[in-house]
């Protein structure tokens, strides 16, 4: 076993540095995984670069995690050296009402990796067992971290309610709006993506505006307070709005016109995170073909292209970034 690693240190919101530190020891009920892809997004450009509710600093980020295990801590048996895992991020009290439910992610105790705790921009991360998911036989890593964004997408359907053959409007045309578009077709939905970028409305067969046009469901997949109010202005008569991506504070309170709400008997409803459940779901999704996610790739860079990767994804000049922490 090696005693060093190279990983993304993130000490001051801004700046970032890459360097050799010891590989982490597994403790009790945890797991060593080889870090073989990470993915990149945007909240891990917000995270590095505006900083974050949940950042905890200095940092390791990374929460879209795949790798293999390379030792187990004490107490931790059910994922033998060797095996193929994908790291759900979070790290929940199992006790509280939501955890109860099943909805850890919103859990008051809930510690995410790459935010609370050191994630997946390094070589090895050490985790609890309890957030392992084995990969099926065949699923290929590059596909896999994909279960981490597909599992947000299939939480925002869940609470969506959305049923065959309603109407969804999605705004947003890159990866969790593609993702988003992939699963409500797959329902029997008819869906319309919104996109302003050319390059990706031609790519997804979207609209550059909804032109007038009512929707069961709408879900801004872009952190944008003018996508979230075209999306309320085209909710359909007892339509619902799946907030789903964040906004920055000064966006985030923008009024609502309630009296609209109460007499077209609207609903809102936030869609964050995911389960420890929804990846078991998305794995099964990308094992079987239901949900194609290869295509989404755009570019796979090693840790040391990170910052020109965040500028990409500041740019909206990529669709999904994979990074290689062996590289």
């Amino acid at each position: 076993m090696k005693q060093s690693m190279q990983a993304v240190i993130v000490s001051a919101i801004g700046s970032w540095t890459r360097r050799e530190r010891p590989v982490p020891r597994p403790q009790a009920g945890q797991v060593l995984v080889r870090v073989a892809v990470t993915g990149l997004c945007r909240t891990d450009l917000k995270l590095i670069r505006c900083g974050h509710r949940d950042l905890v600093l200095p940092r390791i980020p990374g929460e879209e995690v795949v790798g293999v295990v390379a030792e187990n801590g004490p107490g931790a048996v059910r994922h033998p050296v060797g095996t193929r895992v994908y790291v759900y991020p979070g790290e929940w009290c199992g006790v509280c009402a939501p955890c109860r439910s099943g909805a850890e992610n919103l859990c008051r105790e809930m510690r995410i990796m790459g935010f609370h705790r050191d994630g997946g921009f390094a070589e090895y991360v050490a985790v609890p067992e309890e957030s392992l998911i084995a990969l099926p036989e065949g699923c290929a890593f590059p596909d896999a971290v994909f279960a981490e964004p597909l599992s947000c997408c299939i939480n925002a359907i869940e609470l969506s309610r959305l049923t065959a053959g309603e109407r969804m409007g999605i705004w947003g045309a890159g990866p969790a709006g593609t993702l988003l578009k992939r699963l409500a077709c797959r329902m029997g939905a008819e869906v319309v993506v919104i996109e302003p970028d050319g390059e990706r409305r031609e790519r997804i067969g979207g609209r550059e505006t909804a032109d007038g046009e009512l929707f069961d469901v709408c879900i801004p997949a872009v952190g944008d307070g003018e996508a979230y109010r075209a999306a309320l202005e085209h909710l359909a008569p007892r339509g619902r709005l799946v907030a789903f991506s964040g906004l920055a504070a000064d966006a985030a309170c923008r009024a609502a016109d309630y009296n609209h709400l109460h007499y077209h008997e609207q609903s809102v409803v936030g869609a964050y995170g995911c389960a420890l459940r929804h990846g078991a779901q998305a794995l099964e999704l990308i094992a079987s073909g239901s949900v194609a996610v290869s295509d989404l790739v755009s570019h796979t860079l090693p840790l040391s292209a990170l910052d020109a990767a965040l500028d990409m994804v500041a740019r909206r000049r990529c669709m999904k970034i994979h990074l290689n922490p062996q590289e």
